[in-house]
Order: structure tokens, then C-alpha cells, then sequence
């Protein structure tokens, strides 16, 4: 089964060998094992959760993470109007399996990373709970994730895209200060 995964959308262009160059001994201070996958992206496993916030995290229920770069960033069918220039480069952080602890551990990855990397985290779709995706048929997902991320600080904006069926829908992106009030939010914790 995979898990959940969110986008670091960078600003500045980097060669990802130089990112990794600066991730890789950092995520080696506090993962084991760090693998080098043959596409090139990272393979890690959690196993003291302090160097990201988590003191009492039990790495018994986490599984593997993996950053990876995405290829798809920045796209020609989304809307960075929001932004005062479009991003030029992503990645994918993600969870090789659900469940709470592996969502708690991706957020507090995804803050270390976006504040490393001077990035935004792009959440692959709105947050809400249930998360709906790509449904642009449903008004009240969409009202009720704005709701939600009206009652957050940080910053937040919707990138509309094209969808399968040729509609629009909507994906949030937010800064860190957002991030970290939304995995303390009780909607948080009812992410499945």
C-alpha cells in the first residue's frame, strides 16, 4: 500500500545531486538506512524522530519515506497566479504506507525539509477531511476546505489544475507556518 505524499515546490533552480549533497547527511543523522534508489531519489527510515520535532515517536509503525524529484513541476495546466513567479523545480516526499504515525512523521519531515530548502509544500490536492480529489462536481468540499484553511495562520493558496475529465479542481500550497498549524489541528488527525 503507499502512504501520503506532498510536494516541495522549489523557487530557485538546484541540481538535484546538490540537494541531496545537503539532505542526505542530515537525514543520516537521525535515519537508518538511507538508500540511494536506481531512479536516483532516497529510500529512508525514520528511526529517532527528535531531529524533526517528534520526541515520543515509536519507529515501530513507521515505515520507509522516500524524496524523490518531480518531473511534473512546474506544469503548463496550473495556475500560479497566486505566487509572484511560478515554481521552477519539485519534489515528492512521501510515505511508503499509511496510517497515523507515517502522516504525523511525513509532516514533520516535509516542515524540515521546506525550511531547508526554502520551499512550499504543495498538499497534491485540499485540505479537508474527508480530502476529496478532483471532484469538481462537489461545491461543498471545496467551501469546507476553505473554511478550514481560512482558520489557519500561514500562508495558503489554491492552484487550480486540469483534471482527467477536462474540468478545473483545486490543490492547496502552503508555507511551513501553515504546516505547523495544520498537524495540530483535530482535522489533522482524522486524515486516514
Amino acid at each position: 500500500m503507499s502512504g501520503p505524499a506532498v510536494g516541495l515546490w522549489l523557487f530557485e533552480p538546484r541540481k538535484f545531486r546538490d540537494i541531496l549533497a545537503d539532505v542526505v547527511p542530515w537525514l543520516e543523522s537521525f535515519c537508518e538506512p538511507v538508500e540511494t534508489k536506481v531512479d536516483g531519489g532516497l529510500d529512508f527510515w525514520v528511526r529517532d524522530g527528535q531531529a524533526v520535532g517528534l520526541s515520543a515517536l515509536n519507529p515501530t509503525g513507521v515505515g520507509v519515506f522516500f524524496l524523490s524529484e518531480d518531473e511534473e513541476i512546474p506544469a503548463e495546466d496550473e495556475d500560479y497566479s497566486a505566487f509572484s513567479r511560478p515554481p521552477v523545480q519539485g519534489l515528492v516526499l512521501g510515505a511508503g504506507c499509511s496510517g497515523p504515525a507515517n502522516h504525523q512523521v511525513l509532516g514533520h519531515l516535509a516542515i524540515a525539509l521546506a525550511e531547508r530548502l526554502g520551499a512550499l509544500i504543495d498538499f497534491d490536492g485540499l485540505l479537508s477531511y474527508p480530502t476529496p480529489r478532483d471532484d469538481t462536481g462537489n461545491g461543498a468540499f471545496l467551501d469546507r476546505a476553505r473554511v478550514l484553511v481560512a482558520s489557519l495562520p500561514g500562508r495558503v493558496a489554491e492552484v487550480s489544475y486540469d483534471t482527467g475529465d477536462g474540468g478545473r479542481w483545486f490543490r492547496h500550497v502552503a508555507d511551513v507556518e501553515f504546516l505547523k498549524a495544520w498537524l495540530q489541528h483535530p482535522g489533522f488527525h482524522l486524515v486516514k
